[in-house]
């Protein structure tokens, strides 16, 4: 097997490969006289990529007549090849000598003459796994631009792992239904397992999304449908698409039921393309429609025509968007704190005292946390212990202070700083105390002690 590729097609398969390399570690390469198929599979085959490549896509595409040559090579290592700024390469060949060959040979032509060789050892008998979706046999799908996607996304943490879609029949929300959701067909939802430790201290987001602004063609029939599925595949692949220029497919079905994803090539169906990709994702079994936390924050397909008309008059907050609403929560221990503080802030400006009383508590006092807390960083509580005892010192200083006013006699102060060490209790001058009056008999009243001149 030999093949060569340069110019645009070079930089689609460089994006190909970098593609595959974010969904599994092994490629899979299988030639035929009719295309070049590379294949990946996740550890936890959860995840399933094929990108497939037509004779018309090379330069150069020579086979052996009648010969099937399937191997295997680390993602890694290809990757390491393709590290070379694609910009200053000028073609890409391949050469697999036999089908038993046990590396495959890598050549870069670089713009400025320079050759670059790599042999790569390969599986001749690798695992081959195939898969035979129809992708007619879905009932609900929607085309989406990469850009537009991207958009969406972003209203996301970039550390979350999963995402659930809820598909709804457009017919079924009515667009002034409501006008907080109303028309929103479909409803993005960030997904955290619950089993986590920091389950409660994430950021939870609900994205409410009109399929006739933000999606190219949506279809769904029936009830309302459910699937969480992984965010990182979901952007390798629309990184692909992004950099090929083409729309993204979704199929769906519902949860339990694999997602696939496929290039949109304008209005046709891809028959006229050199190149196509698949990407399957297995989704959860557990349908998120009926989750415990939807009572407060119901979706789209859940929410009754009552709660979502009360909740738009009460919304006081208007999104840019007519067609697209977001929600964020964090959780409810992160609220609890909150209030917490403000009923503490309240009883120091009602009684000073008190914020005294709790600054100066003592230490095995101080670590007593609420049971919200005691899975937070201890580094974090430490400091917002502290933070919170200085606040309560400082303002309980300012309302003493203020209580207080302050009066300097400057008649009686020395003129002459020169003999103040000459007398040790001229820094104990009246005029400095804090709150002294006209009555200069009381010795035993506290006094603050000023600071000497850089003088003496």
């Amino acid at each position: 097997m030999e093949l060569t590729l340069s110019g645009n097609a070079l930089r689609s398969f460089n994006r190909s490969i970098t593609c595959l390399a974010r969904v599994g570690t092994e490629l899979v390469l299988q030639a035929s006289s009719s295309k070049l198929e590379l294949h990946t599979l996740n550890s936890s085959r959860t995840a399933y990529e094929t990108i497939s490549f037509k004779p018309d896509f090379f330069d150069v595409y020579s086979l052996s007549p009648s010969s099937i040559i399937q191997c295997s090579v680390l993602l890694k290592s290809v990757c390491s090849i393709l590290r070379t700024p694609v910009a200053s390469i000028d073609r890409l060949s391949a050469l697999l000598p036999s089908p038993a060959s046990p590396k495959l040979q890598w050549s870069l032509h670089c713009l400025n003459g320079v050759r670059k060789t790599y042999w790569i050892s390969c599986n001749v008998e690798p695992e081959i796994q195939q898969l035979s979706l129809d992708r007619r046999r879905f009932p609900s799908s929607l085309v989406v631009r990469p850009r537009d996607l991207a958009r969406l996304l972003a209203n996301f943490q970039s550390s979350l792992q999963e995402i659930t879609v809820i598909a709804t029949e457009p017919s079924a929300v009515l667009p002034d239904d409501g006008g907080e959701i109303g028309g929103k067909a479909v409803e993005l939802r960030s997904y955290i397992d619950p089993t986590k430790d920091n389950s409660d201290s994430a950021l939870h987001t609900q994205l409410w999304i009109d399929p006739a602004e933000e999606f190219l063609q949506y279809t769904h029939v029936g009830d309302p449908v459910d699937v969480t599925f992984g965010v990182k595949e979901l952007k390798a692949f629309l990184s692909f698409c992004e950099g090929c220029e083409v729309d993204i497919h979704l199929f769906f079905d519902k949860a339990g039921e694999p997602i696939l994803m496929a290039p949109r090539f304008g209005f046709d169906d891809g028959s006229n393309s050199d190149f196509d990709a698949t990407l399957v994702l297995a989704t959860m079994l557990v349908s998120q429609l009926n989750e415990v936390n939807t009572a407060d924050h119901p979706s789209v397909a859940q929410r009754p025509q009552s709660q979502r008309a009360k909740a738009a008059n009460a919304s006081t907050v208007e999104h840019p968007s007519d067609h697209t609403k977001i929600w964020s929560d964090l959780s409810g221990s992160a609220a609890r704190s909150s209030e917490d503080t403000r009923e503490r802030q309240a009883q120091m400006e009602r009684n000073p005292s008190f914020s005294m009383q709790n600054g100066m508590q003592r230490p095995n006092a101080m670590n007593v946390l609420p049971p919200a807390q005691q899975n937070a960083p201890i580094c974090s509580l430490m400091h917002k212990q502290i933070s919170e005892v200085l606040y309560k010192m400082n303002f309980a200083l300012t309302m003493y202070f203020r209580q207080q006013p302050m009066e300097t006699d400057h008649e009686n102060e020395p003129q002459d700083r020169a003999g103040a060490n000459v007398n040790s209790y001229s820094q104990h001058h009246p005029s400095n105390w804090v709150g002294a009056g006209d009555d200069e008999e009381e010795e035993d009243e506290m006094y603050v002690q000023s600071t000497p001149h850089y003088d003496d």
